[in-house]
C-alpha cells in the first residue's frame, strides 16, 4: 500500500464560522477524519504546517512547505496539501519551480464550501486528490480540482463561489477523474528508476503587479521603483505600452532598467498570451528596453517564476536565463 503524507495548511477546507466570518479552525486529522475511504486507497499521515486563511499565505509560507516535503520525501509516495482556493494557484506555480523534477506527486486541493458541511464539494475533492497521488504515473506538482487534474504552472481561479472554480490556461489537463477513475489525457512524465527532484529554498519577493489602464500615467512606476527587485506589467491585447518608446511609462520603465531591475511584460487577457512584435507601441519599446515577455504564462506562474529566478541570482541575463527556461510546460514562446 502505497504511503502519502497529508500537509494542512487551513483554507475554506478547513473553515468553521467564527461569529465574524469563516476561519480556518479544522485540523488535519480531523479532515481525514471525514473522508474515511482514502484509508482504502493508502496509508496515510497527516501534518498540521499552519492553519491560515489561504489569503494570508505567501512567499515564506511556500518556502515552508517546500522545506516540509523535502524533510519527508524519502518516507513517503507522495504528499496531498489542502489549501484555500484563493491563492491556491499560485502556490501550485510556486512549489512548481521550488520543487522541480519530482518524480513523486505533489497534489494541491482544496474546497469552495467546509468539509465539515453536508452541501460540500471538498470531500470529493480530498478523495480524488488521494486517487490522483497513490497512482504510479503521477509526477510533479499539480491541482486536483472538481474532478480535474491540472499542472500546477496551469493552474487559474475563475469563479470565486462555483465548484468548478479552477481551469488549465492554455494546457490541456493532465487528467479527470470520473466515477472514482483516473482518465488521463496525456502522458506522464518518465522518470529513470532512483530520480531525485530538485529542491531550492531561495525566493524574491519585492516583485511589484502593475496592471495598466487607459490614461494611466507613469508617476506610481516611478515611485514604486526602490520598493522592488522587478515589475511585471500588465499591458493591453498582446501587449503594447501607452505612449510608445518615446512615452513616459517607457521613461519611467527606463529608469527601472538603469537602476538594475527587471521588468516583465505580459497581458491582461486570460489565455492565447502576449506577442509584443505585433504593434509598434509593443515592438519598439522590447527592442529598445530589451524587455522580458511572459507570452503565454500565467500571471500566478510568472510571478512566482520571477520570485524563483531572482532568489538564485541578481544578474540579468541569469534571470533572463531561468525565466525562459521551460518548467512543467509553463510557457511556450
Amino acid at each position: 500500500m502505497r504511503r502519502i503524507l497529508m500537509l494542512a495548511t487551513g483554507g475554506t477546507i478547513a473553515s468553521k464560522e467564527s461569529g465574524h466570518g469563516l476561519s480556518p479552525a479544522i485540523t488535519s486529522e480531523e479532515i481525514l477524519g471525514y473522508v474515511p475511504a482514502v484509508g482504502e486507497l493508502c496509508s496515510v499521515d497527516a501534518v498540521q504546517l499552519m492553519n491560515l486563511d489561504s489569503t494570508n499565505i505567501g512567499p515564506s509560507h511556500w518556502l515552508e512547505m517546500a522545506a516540509a516535503i523535502r524533510a519527508r520525501y524519502d518516507q513517503y509516495d507522495g504528499f496531498v496539501l489542502t489549501h484555500g482556493t484563493d491563492t491556491m494557484a499560485y502556490t501550485a506555480a510556486a512549489l512548481s519551480y521550488l520543487i522541480q523534477d519530482s518524480p513523486k506527486p505533489i497534489v494541491i486541493t482544496g474546497s469552495q464550501k467546509s468539509i465539515c458541511l453536508h452541501d460540500t464539494d471538498a470531500r470529493m475533492n480530498l478523495y480524488n486528490s488521494f486517487l490522483y497521488a497513490c497512482d504510479r504515473d503521477s509526477h510533479d506538482v499539480s491541482l486536483v480540482f472538481d474532478g480535474k487534474v491540472i499542472l500546477g504552472t496551469r493552474a487559474r481561479k475563475e469563479r470565486t463561489k462555483s465548484f468548478n472554480a479552477f481551469s488549465s490556461v492554455d494546457y490541456p489537463e493532465i487528467a479527470v477523474i470520473r466515477d472514482g477513475r483516473l482518465i488521463r489525457y496525456l502522458a506522464p512524465t518518465a522518470y529513470s528508476y532512483g530520480a531525485e527532484p530538485v529542491f531550492y529554498d531561495r525566493l524574491e519577493d519585492r516583485v511589484l503587479l502593475l496592471t495598466l489602464i487607459p490614461g494611466m500615467g507613469a508617476e506610481a512606476l516611478r515611485r514604486l521603483r526602490d520598493s522592488y527587485q522587478a515589475v511585471i506589467l500588465q499591458s493591453f491585447g498582446v501587449g503594447g505600452l501607452p505612449g510608445g518608446s518615446g512615452g513616459a511609462l517607457a521613461q519611467a520603465m527606463g529608469e527601472w532598467m538603469e537602476a538594475g531591475k527587471t521588468i516583465v511584460m505580459m497581458t491582461q487577457v486570460p489565455y492565447e498570451g502576449s506577442d509584443m512584435s505585433v504593434y509598434q507601441v509593443g515592438q519598439q519599446v522590447k527592442e529598445k528596453y530589451q524587455l522580458m515577455e511572459a507570452y503565454n504564462m500565467t500571471l500566478e506562474a510568472a510571478a512566482t517564476k520571477l520570485m524563483w529566478a531572482l532568489g538564485q541570482t541578481s544578474r540579468p541575463e541569469e534571470v533572463r536565463e531561468l525565466f525562459y527556461r521551460p518548467v512543467q510546460h509553463d510557457v511556450i514562446c
